[in-house]
């Protein structure tokens, strides 16, 4: 983490820690993901009747690139959920630095709220 990375977590806004680790983890938590989810849609035949209606949707315009291949859409979607929680978390705590878990996490965030 840089000097610059640390001022940007302090002085961001409510779920800057969380948009710092959406960042720097997001990719290698899709490869994660994608397996999973892969196992699961596949078990339906489910990802191989989506992705036949969903290219001529692509064709057509309907629907973004990146919502195409039904594998990556929910494993994407998952990750976004979960990074939502954890900014709502992060956003209770920025509000409420008393009910922080940890003396260190206190200290970060009570400075913060000053």
């Amino acid at each position: 983490m840089s000097v610059a990375d640390a001022k940007q977590i302090l002085t961001g806004g409510d779920d800057s820690v969380t948009q710092f680790f959406k960042a720097k983890t997001s990719d290698a938590l899709m490869q994660k993901f994608l397996p999973v989810v892969r196992k699961y849609t596949a078990n339906a035949d489910l990802a191989k009747k989506y992705n036949r209606v969903a290219a001529q949707g692509l064709q057509l315009g309907l629907i973004k690139q990146e919502d195409a291949d039904l594998d990556t859409y929910v494993a994407r979607s998952a990750l976004d959920g979960v990074y939502k929680i954890i900014g709502q978390e992060e956003k209770a705590i920025r509000a409420d630095p008393a009910s922080a878990v940890g003396s260190l996490a206190r200290k970060v965030f009570g400075a913060i709220a000053k």
